[in-house]
């Protein structure tokens, strides 16, 4: 009966993803969900759902049902990391079908050869894959696996409503209540015996004997199994049977401390079969975006927070009073990127102190640093050299400078700097939330270039969870765009065509967080917020790790004014453009004359670089007279290149006839990746970036739209013109690099081939 009704859920999930949605709609979206929670409530039904998933994946593989394989794939793979035992024989199965994959195109074979590596540790040491979320989503202390992550969920309160932030604000931080370093120890403790011993291990004896420890036996007892388990995991000979009896071993002597108070010696107490062991809720923040660099900043206290770099006395003094003097190494010769000292001398040649005796003084006179000119900068602690080089202390770090060696002594073996530290960037809107993560990964990647702090150490993950009120604000209803939902939600859209498990999942949420978030407070309300919420951007940052990549584009924007600077900004989804309105009344009477003429709209040079299936450039100019345009970066086909702008002009046509001359409007469509715009008669437009009328700008009489550089390549480009004048084409390292900048958003299977 239990199999039966588990069979029935997942066949109902499948015919989800072919469409057939449940006759209640709102159950859209929480199949999968109660599938998990159904288990949940009794883990021992675990390895029958999985011997069900085995079964149905064999399946969708011989009829060709490869839409189901990648959905079922990772509500095998959830299970199995929080099931309390599964057998060698099932997991090989599952291992075996991972293995098949990697005959299929992409994304098959990449999320075949992932979990293939992921379930061969498993079966050798059981409870690995637990065992390594818990320790990096709550950042345990651990020597033989020091990874961390977090989640950082951004939303922009401009676009969501003050219940909506207040609601998710309530919802994350009650996740965190009940989750103590302690009992997340614990967790990991049982969990491993219960993996490796099965049925044989007294659960509820363990759980006893580890509450009545003290916290410093339970860091050591936890310290032990992590040990053992990270090192069957990582030997190649490992057995799963000497794993066993060795966690069998930490096992009896953490039972010893209870054997005076038992009636049970340990090892015979009664056993009450398989328990299930909850898997914690992932570190969770959430930030209202409200400052155009604070995901950078968000970032570098992830990877070294304050309260490590500053005294007490530091942390209350205000960000924007703090100087210190930033000396910048000024070399762009050198290939590797090296960190800034922070210098402590005055900087003038005869503070210097007077060189000693030494026989090498020729060779110390020749490489003395030559003084240049400098400037004392205000930085905030954050943004210090002083802050950054305490950072670059840490584990796997390496030296801020690089010291001068003398002849005949052997250079020192340089550490390797590992990213330990992982960010997973939720977002929370709609598309113009992802016009500013354009932005603001732009600048990140521009800071980086200069100077390198988070590339080397962290990892950075991005996720989009689609969120649009019922009602539109009044900053949509300001906006010269269509604020139709679907028109708001275009990455999304063509995120949940391209992978069918995102559109089940997570394009649901798009009216269900609001509808929850406005639902009166009752305990029902809290059972399903807290609950459905969190559990769901847990399951999709865990198991989302396959990026689509969609290209940003770069816009310079000249303006009438020639005394005011061009504005170089960039955009991920929309340009829009519109005749702006004349001020003036000599303007107006001209303008008047001359759409009675020519008709509404100003004239136009579009000058663009044609995509051509050859992939040959093309240039092509043409004269027009329109009265807006539209640029599209997100293609309404899956099947469509990313890495193409979709042009739709506004043409006006003048009609001549005998009843005298009218004008009609016809769309006018282009593919282009390069295109250039110019108004003939002098008259200004109006751009708007990514739908959002805080990105507007006006007076505008031309502008260059091409995809945006990636700025370490144009740095090291620029470095090996120095060397190479007369080369036209990338040599070296720059031929390697890549050269557009590309904005990664996680799927779940990324885009299907």
């Amino acid at each position: 009966e239990v199999e039966s009704d588990i069979l029935r859920r997942v066949r109902t999930l499948l015919r989800e993803l072919d469409g057939h949605h449940p006759a209640c709609q709102c159950d859209r979206g929480m199949l999968r969900w109660t599938l998990h929670k159904k288990i949940d409530q009794n883990p021992s039904n675990s390895s029958i759902l999985v011997r069900i998933l085995v079964k149905e994946l064999e399946r969708a593989e011989r009829g060709d049902f490869r839409h189901y394989i990648i959905p079922l794939l990772h509500t095998l793979m959830y299970t199995l990391i929080k099931a309390p035992c599964i057998s060698d024989e099932l997991c090989s199965r599952v291992y075996d079908f991972c293995k098949k994959l990697l005959t299929l195109p992409k994304p098959f074979c990449t999320i075949g050869l992932d979990y293939a590596v992921r379930l061969k540790m498993e079966r050798t040491a059981p409870g690995m894959l637990y065992q390594r979320m818990v320790i990096s989503e709550q950042s345990l202390k651990s020597d033989p696996y020091p990874y961390q992550e977090k989640i950082f969920i951004f939303a922009d309160p401009d676009l969501l409503s003050e219940a909506i932030c207040n609601a998710l604000v309530t919802d994350t931080e009650a996740a965190q209540v009940s989750q103590s370093p302690r009992a997340c120890m614990c967790y990991v403790i049982i969990h491993a015996m219960q993996a490796a011993l099965g049925e044989g291990c007294d659960v509820g004896g363990l759980k006893g004997s580890l509450q009545d420890m003290p916290t410093s036996d339970v860091e050591h007892w936890f310290r032990q199994v992590v040990a053992a388990v990270e090192c069957a995991g990582n030997e190649a000979s490992a057995d799963r049977g000497r794993h066993a009896a060795r966690l069998e071993k930490i096992y009896r002597s953490i039972l010893s401390s209870l054997q005076a108070a038992s009636l049970f010696p340990p090892g015979d107490a009664p056993l009450g079969g398989l328990q299930g062991t909850p898997l914690p809720n992932p570190s969770i923040s959430f930030h209202l975006w409200t400052e155009d660099d604070q995901l950078w900043k968000e970032l570098v206290l992830f990877i070294r927070p304050l309260s490590q770099s500053c005294e007490p006395d530091c942390l209350s003094q205000d960000l924007d009073n703090f100087e210190i003097q930033d000396i910048i190494s000024d070399c762009e010769c050198c290939e590797q990127t090296r960190f800034s000292v922070l210098s402590t001398d005055s900087g003038i040649e005869r503070d210097l102190p007077a060189a000693a005796e030494d026989p090498c003084s020729a060779e110390t006179e020749q490489s003395r640093l030559q003084r240049k000119g400098g400037i004392k900068k205000k930085l905030s602690p954050l943004e210090s050299m002083a802050f950054l080089q305490a950072g670059c202390n840490g584990p796997g770090a390496k030296p801020p400078a690089k010291p001068q060696r003398r002849p005949g002594i052997p250079p020192e073996p340089a550490a390797l700097l590992q990213r330990l530290h992982t960010a997973r960037i939720v977002l929370l809107g709609d598309d113009r939330i992802l016009g500013r993560l354009a932005q603001a990964y732009h600048s990140l990647r521009k800071r980086e270039t200069r100077r390198v702090f988070l590339t080397p150490r962290l990892n950075l993950q991005f996720y989009y969870i689609p969120v649009v009120t019922g009602q539109p604000d009044t900053l949509a209803v300001a906006d010269h765009v269509a604020t139709g939902q679907e028109e708001l939600c275009e990455v999304a859209g063509y995120l949940g065509r391209a992978d069918p498990w995102y559109e089940s999942n997570i394009n649901t949420l798009c009216h269900m967080i609001p509808k929850l978030a406005t639902m009166p407070s009752s305990p029902s309300k809290h059972l399903v917020t807290d609950l459905f919420i969190t559990d769901v951007i847990a399951y999709y940052v865990r198991m989302g790790i396959q990026p689509v990549c969609f290209q940003v584009y770069a816009v310079k924007i000249f303006f009438n004014d020639p005394a005011q600077e061009p504005a170089e900004d960039v955009f991920l989804t929309e340009l829009r453009t519109q005749v702006q309105e004349s001020i003036s009344h000599r303007e107006l009477s001209m303008t008047k004359k001359k759409t009675a003429l020519d008709g509404p709209g100003i004239d136009l040079t579009v000058t663009y670089r044609k995509v051509v299936v050859s992939d040959r450039a093309k240039e092509l100019a043409m004269s027009l007279r329109s009265t807006g345009l539209v640029m599209k970066a997100i293609p309404a086909d899956e099947g469509e290149d990313l890495v193409c702008l979709n042009v739709n002009i506004t043409e006006i046509i003048r009609i001549n006839n005998l009843s005298g001359r009218s004008f009609s409007a016809v769309a006018n469509r282009l593919k282009t990746s390069n295109i250039k715009i110019r108004s003939t008669e002098q008259r200004p437009f109006t751009v708007c970036l990514d739908k959002d009328s805080r990105r507007a700008y006006r007076n505008v009489i031309s502008m260059e739209v091409s995809p945006c550089p990636e700025p370490s390549y144009c740095l090291q480009k620029t470095r090996t013109m120095k060397f190479s004048l007369h080369e036209t084409e990338d040599v070296g390292l720059v031929k390697y690099m890549p050269k557009s900048l590309l904005l990664p958003i996680n799927t779940f299977a990324g885009a299907i081939q």
